[in-house]
This record gives structure tokens, sequence and C-alpha cells, in this order.
């Protein structure tokens, strides 16, 4: 199920901006908002699980209809020929398939007795799965000069469509996971959109930290939107297939984090996490396809210490400041608060300045472009060095 899940959305998702680009001759702006779609899935996704899979349908079941549909529209996406038919197609499957990255974590959970031991394997095999469908992409050579000529990137959606498919017939086959609606309660939206958490930001340090996650997703767009137009124009081989380096630093980190986090405590880890995160863009911003394609290779392998040492490690010092009272509301606004708010503000932000910096034969001033999403990193590291205190919470090793 895990495989199948990242599998599905690692096969468009990296190279979409190159297909938008190559094969739909879309516009820098029109690119960040395809992006955006996925900020947009991130705030409504709450809606959906909350007010539905929660509390009317067996988890399993809403996740193979929502598949199901899912393979639909993926292929409507393939038949797409211009920006205006593509992107309503593409909002309707973000809307749909933000909520079912919880629902593969509930049906898990569902399943285990210890989570805390057991999620972490389970949930590696999404890893896996979006490092195999970019692996798969470039060993077929979707994503070659010749592959890009003959607009054969239009393949990956039919891919996903395929994948879908039998995951939402797979998906009826897995263990029941009921409703939890009788267990819950009556639904509170407050709660469902971590409204309630908000109190939380009384607390000096996670107001500080809180603000910090969303400032640093501006600059995480830059990559999620601009990195595989930016390998591939500058004429990077197999760009989709080295991109699958940063999911493989991600598991690696992700095994690396509990050591270092419970020896350097949470400042340190965040300060690490927002430093790499700025030496990453620099080394994109001087790289290049020739002699400097060492510095883009670390660029992408850092992925691993941006995500995993922001991310995981934020969702660690929420948990432990929300207790018991606002644990799920907690998480639910951080979610909200960067996947939302924070990359939406990004996409945005780099669709506006990949355009800016575009010239009249077509090409981009990728150093200015990296440049930005460098020194936002910066600033953001040099805000949070200088209001977030030192701070001792106790660690845990899986942040679900």
């Amino acid at each position: 199920m895990m495989f199948l899940e990242f599998f599905v959305w690692g096969s468009w998702y990296v190279t979409m901006g190159t297909f938008l680009g190559n094969n739909l001759k879309s516009a820098d702006q029109e690119i960040s908002l395809a992006f955006s779609t996925q900020s947009f899935g991130a705030i409504i996704a709450p809606f959906i699980v909350g007010l539905i899979a929660d509390r009317y349908f067996h988890a399993q079941r809403i996740l193979g209809a929502i598949h199901l549909l899912g393979a639909g529209l993926m292929y409507l996406l393939y038949s797409s020929t211009d920006f205006s038919g593509f992107f309503p197609v593409l909002l309707a499957y973000m809307i749909l398939f933000m909520p079912t990255l919880a629902l593969v974590n509930s049906i898990s959970f569902n399943q285990m007795k210890d989570p805390a031991k057991e999620f972490s394997i389970v949930r590696v095999w999404g890893t896996i799965g979006w490092i195999a469908s970019g692996l798969l992409i470039s060993t077929l050579g979707w994503d070659s000069v010749a592959g890009l000529a003959d607009g054969m990137l239009k393949n990956t959606w039919l891919m996903a469509s395929l994948v879908s498919l039998a995951l939402g017939i797979y998906s009826f086959t897995l263990p029941a996971t009921p409703p939890r609606a009788q267990a819950q309660g009556e639904f509170k939206l407050s709660e469902a959109l971590g409204l309630d958490a908000l109190a939380l930001l009384k607390h000096r340090n996670f107001a500080i930290f809180f603000l910090s996650s969303i400032l640093i997703c501006i600059p995480l767009a830059f990559y999620y939107q601009n990195a595989s137009p930016f390998l591939t124009e500058i004429g990077v081989e197999n760009s989709t297939g080295k991109m699958t380096i940063g999911q493989v630093s991600e598991v690696l980190f992700m095994l690396a984090l509990p050591l270092f986090f419970s020896r350097f405590g949470i400042k340190k880890t965040l300060i690490v996490a927002m430093l790499a995160w700025a030496i990453r863009y620099l080394f994109f911003a001087f790289g290049d396809a020739d002699s400097g394609v060492w510095m883009l290779l670390v660029g992408i392998a850092l992925h691993g210490v941006c995500y995993d040492f922001f991310f995981v490690s934020g969702q660690i010092y929420t948990d432990a400041h929300a207790g018991h009272r606002f644990k799920s509301s907690a998480q639910g606004l951080i979610t909200l608060a960067t996947y939302g708010v924070g990359m939406l503000i990004g996409f945005w932000a780099a669709g506006q300045i990949s355009n800016h910096f575009l010239d009249g034969s077509g090409k981009h001033d990728w150093t200015s472009i990296w440049l930005i999403p460098a020194g936002i990193s910066v600033l953001v590291l040099l805000f949070f060095i200088s209001f977030f205190k030192k701070e001792k919470i106790k660690p845990i090793t899986n942040p679900n």
C-alpha cells in the first residue's frame, strides 16, 4: 500500500514542472499555480478526512474509491493539450489525493500493536516507491534529451493512472479500518484544522518555531517546483533518477535523527536543517552539468537533512508541547501552516522570480534564481537563532 501510494505521487510530481514547460509550453506562473494545488489540497484535506472518511466510511474503502477516481483524472491529465484544460483536473486530483496521505497512516496504525516500533518499517516503503518511480522514468528515457524532444514525459501521467487503478482495486482487499466517529465523539472543525492548538502560540519558543516553519517552506517550494526544470535545462542526463538521491538520503538521515536529536537538542537540530537549506541552494546556484555536477548531487543529497531534521524533529517538538489535549490539533495546525500557507506563498514566489529571470531565448538565470531561496533560508536561520531560546524536551523516536 505504501509503495504504491508514493509511487503514484512520485510518478508525476518530480517531473511536472519540466512536463508543463516542455509539453504544454506553460509559463513559470502557470507552473507555480500547478504546484500550488498541493497546498490547496492540504488545506481542504482535513474537511474530507474529518467530515467524511473518519466518520462514515471504512478508511480502506474510501482510499480505494479515491484512487479509482484518481486513475480517471490522471488519464485526463495524460490527454491534456493545454494548461487551461490541465489545471482544473489537477486541482480536483490533489484535493482528492492529499487526504490519502492521512488514510494510509490510519490503515497502518489500526493494524499495529506498537506503532512507534512498527510504523517506520512500513512507511519506508513509501520512500522506496517514490525512488522506484523516479528511477523507472530515467531508465525508460522519458526525461532524456531525446525523450523530451519526443514529448515522452507525457507517459508519466499514464503510468500514474495505471498504478492508481491498481492501488484503487488493491485497497479494497486491505484489512478493515472502520470509521472512528463513535470513539472520537462529535466532530469539531476547529480541531480538524488544528485551530484549537493556537493556544500553544502563547509559548514564546513555540511561536518562534511556528513562524519559522511557515517561512522556511517558502524556499522549500523552490526545490519542489524548480529542481527538475533546472536540471533538465542545464543538461543533466537522467535528472529524475538522480533526484531520487534525495529520498535515499531521507531514509539514512531518518535513522540518524533520533541520535542527533537526543544528543544536540531541538535548537541545534533545527539550525542544522536550515543551514543545509542555504548550502543546498548555493550549490545549485554555482553548480553545472560538467565539472560542477558534484555540487548539484550534494545539493540533492542534502534533502534528507533539510526535510528530516526540520519537519520530523518539528513534529516531535510539536507533539511534546501539545501534550494529550492538543496532540491531533497541533499536528493539524503545523500541516496547515507549512504545506498550506507557507508552501502556497513559496510556489507563488518561485513562479514570479523564475519568470523575472527568464530571457528572450527561453533560458533562465538559474544562479540568480537559486541565490534568492538561499538568502531567504539564511534570514530565517538568523531569525530563529536570535529569538529561539535553548530548550530541553523529551526525545521521541517516532513522530507519529
